[in-house]
């Protein structure tokens, strides 16, 4: 994903050596001297960074491949695994805009990242204890035998539970902390700052890269041929790392405290202009409404704009309104300045645009759940060694093809493009948001073509084994899951960047931790209305002639309708961003400079 910059202004709370000086009663009523800031820049890089990759090392991989572990573990059916996983992920990922909101107005990003790390550990430490010790794990279940397996009890449920329970805790913490307190520690009011910043984005897409791949290679082939127990223990003692390193550089950070949540205005627009809805607007509402800029305001000045007009009302000055000697309003929850509304605009223009990325996400989960059910029912074996291929390592195809792709784009393509359009980044945001849609409609149409293959050879031709939840293993290399990853790849790198580029810039400064946090709440819906269609497409075509599409043995189902109805689903949703890409209005005006700055490398 794409970097949210967190330049702005804040009071940063910073260490000093302990004075024992004893001062005089009546200096508490003085005014605090403006401290110092000490920025520790590269030197909290260490720290911060390899805090980072071992984060990811340890939960990375063991996410790709909880879907074998619930179905060979736990003996869950794969609709039941893939419903509990996309309640997870969605959770998970909802959780961030809670950890962004009490990371802004109580904890501040320190204390966030802390907790939610030493979560994150205790998370990855029960879930290897569920492997590790046979009593909070049913018995094994013999290939084939899928009928006989005795699943969870509701305990080992529990425990099961309480493991995903912290890594939600840790996830909503780290995901909209950890590139903001990484930004933290340079001083974005010099070039050395500024060059710093740069360069810490690039080191932690670097590592987060580096980290992805050995995940979901290595420690993926130890989960999968080796132990669960050991390959579930390597992720926790890295964990264990993790947070070891993240305290090991608390002296030298640069701590921001918190200032509130920026939703707090939000909700004052909101509130004031339904108090007020009775009101007429002003025939000129630029000039008469109330306009009110605090001091040490750091947002970017926005005009006042036509659209979504009821907002309006929050600004207008009544006899009941009471305002401060410094232009301030007394009352913010009847009162609230043009600049405040423009900003919830901001927001509900926005809303739309999010919305056309909830459908998009549904392939991109696919390619990382019942990818992996069908590469156990593809023939998997590499070279003549008798060396498997573990089934949730493929999704690495789509992290080297975004990893190939993008350099490839920015440092080719866009010049040629740039030349071609006018635009700096070759495509408008929403452009590539479109093409990266049409990717993803692709990517379901070839996903389902595979599947139809598959099933037809399991089917003509002799079987190459049992897979692991029972049903013959269709002697089609798994090689040909490689194009539908590929074009997963390709749509995240054209759709994933341009979302995060467009909610970076289209959200006021002060919002841009809420923004990152906005990328996850979509992708947390979406988890969620995948999840609901697994569940309800298995429950009525499981009641059918035609049978189950999504039945434990993909050669009973019809996976590939599944495929196809999400493919049809897509076309209606590329229509829906059509039709809201063209009524959308930039933030500020109607210049185009949100399309200035070329297009960021992300991983």
């Amino acid at each position: 994903m794409k970097l949210l910059n967190t330049t702005h202004k804040a009071t940063f709370s910073c260490r000093t050596s302990m004075e024992n000086k004893k001062e005089d009663k009546t200096a508490t009523n003085d005014e605090p001297a403006e401290e110092v800031i000490n920025y520790s820049g590269i030197k909290a890089m260490p720290y911060i960074i390899g805090n980072e990759t071992f984060e990811k090392l340890g939960t990375v991989g063991s996410y790709t491949n909880l879907v074998v572990y619930l179905t060979t573990v736990f003996n869950m059916k794969s609709v039941t695994a893939t419903t509990f996983l996309n309640l997870f992920n969605g959770t998970a990922s909802i959780a961030t805009l809670a950890g962004a909101f009490l990371s802004d107005t109580y904890f501040g990003r320190y204390k966030s990242l802390a907790f939610a790390s030493v979560a994150s550990f205790l998370g990855m430490l029960v879930l290897m204890l569920t492997a590790a010790i046979s009593n909070l794990h049913p018995p094994n279940c013999a290939p084939g035998e899928s009928s006989k397996c005795v699943g969870p009890t509701a305990w080992q449920f529990a425990f099961l539970l309480s493991a995903f329970g912290f890594l939600v805790i840790g996830a909503g913490g780290i995901r909209p902390c950890n590139l903001a307190f990484g930004a933290d520690q340079f001083n974005p009011n010099t070039e050395s700052g500024k060059k710093g910043i740069s360069s810490f984005f690039n080191w932690y897409y670097l590592t987060y890269t580096f980290a992805v791949m050995v995940s979901v290679t290595v420690i993926v082939f130890v989960q999968s041929d080796v132990s669960w127990a050991i390959g579930l223990a390597i992720p926790a003692f890295l964990m264990f790392l993790s947070c070891v390193l993240f305290f090991l550089g608390t002296k030298i950070y640069v701590i921001v405290k918190p200032q509130g949540s920026p939703l707090t205005s939000v909700a004052q627009v909101l509130v004031a202009s339904v108090k007020k809805r009775g009101l007429k607007l002003p025939e000129n509402p630029a000039f008469a409404l109330f306009n009110y800029f605090p001091p040490k305001f750091t947002n970017s000045k926005l005009p006042h704009t036509s659209q979504f007009r009821f907002l309006d009302k929050a600004a207008i000055i009544t006899s009941e309104n009471e305002i401060n000697s410094d232009g301030s309003a007394t009352d913010p929850w009847r009162l609230c300045s043009i600049q405040q509304v423009e900003e919830v605009k901001c927001w509900v223009r926005v809303v739309p645009i999010w919305a056309s990325a909830i459908t998009f996400n549904i392939p991109m989960i696919q390619q990382q759940t019942y990818v992996v059910l069908q590469a156990l029912q593809l023939d998997r074996s590499l070279g003549t060694g008798g060396f498997k291929v573990p089934a949730a390592t493929y999704i690495i195809f789509t992290m080297l093809t975004l990893t190939i792709w993008i350099p490839i784009y920015d440092r080719i393509l866009v010049p040629y493009l740039r030349n071609l359009t006018g635009k700096e980044g070759g495509f408008t945001l929403l452009q590539r948001m479109g093409i990266g849609i049409v990717l993803s409609i692709l990517c379901m149409l070839v996903s389902g073509l595979v599947e139809e293959h598959r099933k037809k050879l399991a089917f003509t031709r002799p079987a190459v084994g049992i897979a692991p939840k029972g049903g013959s293993i269709s002697s089609m290399s798994s090689l040909w899951l490689v194009p539908q990853l590929a074009l997963a790849g390709l749509a995240e790198g054209f759709c994933y960047v341009a979302q995060t580029e467009f909610y970076y810039k289209q959200f006021p400064e002060n919002m841009r931790s809420i923004a990152q946090s906005f990328f996850f709440a979509n992708f947390a819906v979406s988890s969620y209305l995948s999840g609901f269609l697994v569940s309800i497409v298995h429950h009525i075509t499981s009641g059918t002639k035609t049978g189950d599409w999504l039945a434990e043995d993909l050669n009973k189902g019809k996976l590939d309708y599944f495929y196809y109805m999400i493919c049809g689903m897509g076309i209606l949703n590329f229509v829906y961003f059509l039709v809201c890409a063209k009524w959308y209005k930039y933030r500020g005006a109607e210049d185009d400079t949100e399309e200035k700055e070329p297009l960021k490398h992300r991983a």
